[in-house]
């Protein structure tokens, strides 16, 4: 196992950027980057604030890897991409991620308690899917590429008629998931096979909203509510979306972060 080289992606940073604001950082889902999935919710964010993301291994500015790692280290390589950045390097920071991206989230707050100050984790569970499943795709994926997944991923993704409704928001994900990495692919679904966090959610102590999509099948909405009565937290369900919940309604997730990174009790710097 080892730890991922991630790369990190400016999104949004306003002309006045208040400097008394924690630095928010966006997590993407499995096939997509975090520009194509976040930048709508990045652009709103960033009127008064900073605004970055990273990239899964293989997708978008991240480089490909065919080394096996685990949710443990993907997170750590999050760590590693801001803390290779001199104004960030142990900084403490408000996060969102989405789906693997809100996996990596979960981790993050169990591991490094004194970053995260609070944390929106959408689209995600405690553990995603069947593990044979994300087996089983990972060796599909590793034979026969990312362009098996287009299909299927086009009806999970979007609740109905958001294809129609938004084509080019659509096209963008659907292209980043057609060239991503196909090993790196793979191993993101073997992490999110050997993923379990539902017997440490206790242990979160920073404000965790859970939001999920009325039309996800793949986490429904009964994942938010157990992550957020595991954590301590509260759910949100958006009667509109899916699975892809920053791309599909990202006027609502942007007034969801802003009120709920508003809300944190701890401001940046205060936790020992």
């Amino acid at each position: 196992m080892t730890v991922p080289a991630l790369a990190l992606v400016e999104l949004a940073a306003g002309p006045r950027p208040a400097p008394h604001l924690p630095p928010v950082v966006l997590g993407p889902s499995l096939g997509t980057s975090v520009r194509a999935l976040w930048g709508a919710v990045a652009r709103e964010l960033g009127r008064d604030r900073r605004v970055l993301g990273w990239d899964l291994p293989g997708h978008g500015a991240s480089a490909a890897t065919d080394e096996p790692f685990t949710m443990a280290e993907l997170a750590r390589g999050v760590l590693e991409a801001l803390d290779r950045t001199e104004d960030l390097s142990g900084r403490p920071f408000h996060y969102a991620g989405n789906s693997v991206g809100g996996c990596v989230g979960q981790q993050l707050l169990l591991d490094a308690p004194d970053r995260v100050l609070a944390a929106v984790l959408l689209g995600t569970a405690a553990r995603v899917g069947q593990p044979q499943a994300w087996a089983e795709r990972a060796r599909l994926v590793a034979a026969a590429g990312t362009p098996t997944q287009v299909t299927g991923s086009a009806q999970r993704w979007f609740a109905p008629g958001f294809l129609e409704r938004e084509p080019a928001t659509a096209t963008a994900l659907l292209h980043d998931l057609q060239g991503a990495d196909r090993f790196s692919y793979a191993r993101v679904c073997e992490a999110l096979e050997r993923f379990d966090a539902r017997d440490r959610l206790g242990a979160v102590r920073a404000p965790v909203l859970a939001v999920a999509g009325a039309h996800d099948a793949a986490t429904p909405p009964a994942d938010a509510t157990a992550l957020a009565e595991g954590t301590g937290g509260r759910a949100v369900i958006l009667q509109d979306a899916a699975h892809l919940i920053p791309a599909e309604s990202p006027a609502e997730v942007a007034r969801l972060l802003a009120g709920h990174f508003a809300a944190d009790p701890h401001p940046e710097g205060a936790r020992a």
